[in-house]
């Protein structure tokens, strides 16, 4: 298979998921997150589709392989689904996917190599559904999307009326609500038989400052945080008892591994000896870690 395909299942991964991670009130989410081309180069699939539950990806599906496959942890779970049958649904809705594709290609009345995204989402907080999502994207821009309240297709673009006057004929109003309310929140109740202990782990992060001189006589201090979860996390400098300005802060990425990276940075006079000291705050932590910076060597924790 071409290098592309997992290149592009690094970008699926990367984007993630609509709906955020579980948080105090007890809410977990399932998420979809399919895209389909047109016209795909050699080697690269007309379809794919990850899925996720919370901030983690747990399957992915590819029309080159033509497989729906376990990712991460989930490599390791029993009876969770049944990927042989959920690899023929993938390719039975990766068929009906592109279908839809070309109708809105026509409704542009455009040829030549397109893209449509797609997302559904539900979420149960305390196992008790409150929330669902799905929308739809052409080359990259909001298309139409489903509205559970209506309950009616909302269209986006001037084009997709065509779209939800064809969709709602042929009942997929009723079919949409039905999934969203019912079916996906029991796929997620059953997902979460296998899965709440991976998804509640408490990871602790691992520190690292650095500490390089650049030019105009300045020190950039970097206080990394790694292989944490989930995603919350405080990070802040202090020299001596005084918190500093930072000149940079990241929201936290989520790594291949299925958890997170963050860090902050301050510049500081390189002739400036401190103290400083990074402090991390995150649910897995008892107390604050607190890592100070020593002028000649670079600190951290393991």
């Amino acid at each position: 298979m071409s290098t592309t395909v997992p290149v592009m299942l690094s970008l699926l991964l990367a984007l993630g998921p609509a709906f955020s991670q579980k948080t105090q009130d007890g809410s977990y989410s399932l998420n979809y997150y399919s895209i389909g081309m047109t016209r795909p180069k050699e080697g690269f699939p007309s379809f794919q589709a990850t899925g996720y539950l919370n901030d983690q990806a747990f399957f992915h599906y590819d029309s080159e392989s033509g497989k729906a496959e376990p990712l991460g942890p989930w490599r390791q779970v029993e009876g969770m689904e049944d990927w042989e049958e959920l690899s023929k649904y993938q390719k039975a809705r990766g068929d009906f996917f592109l279908k839809n594709l070309r109708d809105i290609m026509n409704y542009y009345k455009d040829r030549g190599n397109h893209t449509m995204q797609e997302e559904i989402s539900c979420k149960l907080r305390n196992d008790t559904y409150c929330g669902a999502l799905w929308t739809v994207a052409y080359d990259g821009q909001d298309y139409i999307k489903f509205d559970t309240k209506i309950p009616a297709w909302i269209p986006l673009q001037p084009e997709a009326l065509n779209t939800k006057v064809k969709w709602e004929t042929e009942g997929s109003v009723h079919r949409a609500k039905a999934y969203l309310e019912d079916e996906c929140t029991q796929t997620l109740q059953k997902y979460l038989q296998h899965s709440r202990t991976l998804l509640d782990r408490q990871d602790p992060p691992s520190v690292s400052i650095t500490s390089p001189v650049g030019p105009g006589q300045s020190r950039t201090l970097k206080c990394l945080a790694y292989n944490f979860y989930p995603r919350s996390i405080s990070l802040y400098w202090t020299r001596g008892s005084n918190v500093v300005v930072t000149e940079l802060q990241n929201d936290s990425l989520l790594t291949e591994n299925g958890t997170y990276q963050s860090w902050v940075v301050v510049e500081v006079p390189s002739s400036d000896r401190g103290p400083y000291s990074c402090h991390v705050q995150h649910s897995s932590l008892a107390q604050p870690l607190v890592v100070s910076w020593n002028e000649g060597q670079e600190s951290g924790n393991q």
